[in-house]
C-alpha cells in the first residue's frame, strides 16, 4: 500500500465537512484561558441538545440537521480548537476537549440532555455518555467506531502511536501542493454528493497542521469499547454502506457489543457522510429515534 493510499484510509472514518444555513444564532466561548478548546454556537430554547462534528469540522455542519429535526430544544453546535480559525491548544487534543465539554455541561447544569455526534463526535458521545451517565438521556452516533484503530491497523498496539513518529514527521513536512493532494483525494472518498468534495477539502487544508497530525494520533490510539457498559442511556448508532455493508455493519455489531441499550441501522448508497448521501433517511431516521423528545 502506498503512503497516500494509508493517509487516505487511515483518515476515511473522521474528517467531515459544512453547509450554513441563515439561522439567528449566539455564540459562546468556554470559560477558560485561552485558547479555547471549542467554540459553542447556540440555537433556539429549551432544553439541551449537543451537536458534536467530527475531526476537522465545524459545528455548523449540523445546522441543516438543526433545522430539519425541528426540535424545541436549544442546540449547542461544537467546533474543535485548531479547526476552521480556532485557535490551536497544547496536546492532549482529544482528552483536553473531552474534559472541556464535561464541564461545560456540569457548568451549565444540563439534564436530560441529548448528543448527535458524527465520526469523532460519536466517540465524544460515548465518551461523555459513560462518565456522566445521569445528565445524558439519549445519544446518536453517526459513523464512529469505539476503536477505529482496530479496523484501520489491525493488531497495531495504541502504544506503538505517539507524536513524534516518522508518520508523523513525513505529514508536518509536507508542502502545500502535496497535503493539497492528500485533502483531495481523501474528500473525494468522504461522501457521492460531488459539490461537498471541495467543501471537505477545504476544511482539510484550513486545519492547523499540528492539530490535524496531532490530534489524529489521539484517535487512533482511542479505544473506547471497556467504556460502552457504563453508557445507560438509549443509543442509535447509523452507519454508511460504503464499501462493503455486510462488512460494515458487522464491525459495528462487534465494537459496540458492550452497549446493551442500542440500535443499530445501515444508510444504503452512502458514504461516510451519509448524512448529505442519504440526507432524508437521516432526518427521518433521527426524527423518529427522537420522537417522544418533540413533545
Amino acid at each position: 500500500m502506498t503512503t497516500s493510499i494509508r493517509i487516505a484510509t487511515l483518515i476515511l472514518m473522521t474528517i467531515s465537512t459544512t453547509s450554513s444555513f441563515g439561522l439567528i444564532r449566539e455564540t459562546h466561548l468556554l470559560e477558560t484561558s485561552n485558547p479555547k478548546p471549542f467554540i459553542v454556537e447556540t440555537i433556539g430554547q429549551g432544553k439541551p441538545i449537543l451537536y458534536l462534528p467530527g475531526f476537522a469540522t465545524p459545528g455548523s455542519v449540523w445546522k441543516e440537521t438543526v433545522e430539519s429535526l425541528n426540535l424545541e430544544r436549544k442546540s449547542h453546535l461544537f467546533s474543535y480548537a485548531g479547526f476552521n480559525g480556532n485557535a490551536p491548544i497544547a496536546m492532549p487534543w482529544y482528552s483536553s476537549i473531552k474534559k472541556a465539554i464535561i464541564e461545560y455541561i456540569i457548568v451549565n447544569d444540563m439534564s436530560n440532555l441529548i448528543i448527535v455526534g458524527h465520526s469523532m463526535g460519536g466517540n465524544l458521545a460515548v465518551d461523555i455518555a459513560s462518565e456522566i451517565p445521569s445528565r445524558v438521556s439519549k445519544i446518536i452516533i453517526v459513523e464512529a467506531l469505539p476503536c477505529m484503530r482496530e479496523v484501520m491497523m489491525p493488531n497495531v498496539p495504541a502504544e506503538s502511536l505517539y507524536y513524534d513518529s516518522p508518520y508523523n514527521k513525513q505529514m508536518l513536512e509536507m508542502d502545500a501542493q502535496q497535503f493539497k493532494n492528500m485533502a483531495t483525494m481523501m474528500a473525494s472518498n468522504m461522501t457521492l454528493i460531488e459539490n461537498k468534495k471541495d467543501i471537505i477539502t477545504n476544511w482539510i487544508l484550513e486545519a492547523d497542521r499540528e492539530t490535524w497530525v496531532y490530534g489524529y494520533t489521539d484517535l487512533l490510539k482511542l479505544d473506547l469499547r471497556t467504556s460502552l457498559s457504563k453508557v445507560t442511556c438509549e443509543t442509535l448508532i447509523l452507519g454508511a454502506s460504503f464499501p462493503d455493508v455486510k462488512i460494515a455493519k458487522a464491525h459495528y455489531e462487534n465494537q459496540y457489543s458492550n452497549l446493551s441499550n442500542k440500535k443499530i441501522l445501515m444508510a444504503t448508497n452512502s458514504k461516510h457522510f451519509l448524512m448529505f448521501d442519504q440526507a432524508e433517511w437521516f432526518y427521518k431516521t433521527v426524527n423518529d429515534f427522537l420522537v417522544h423528545e418533540k413533545k
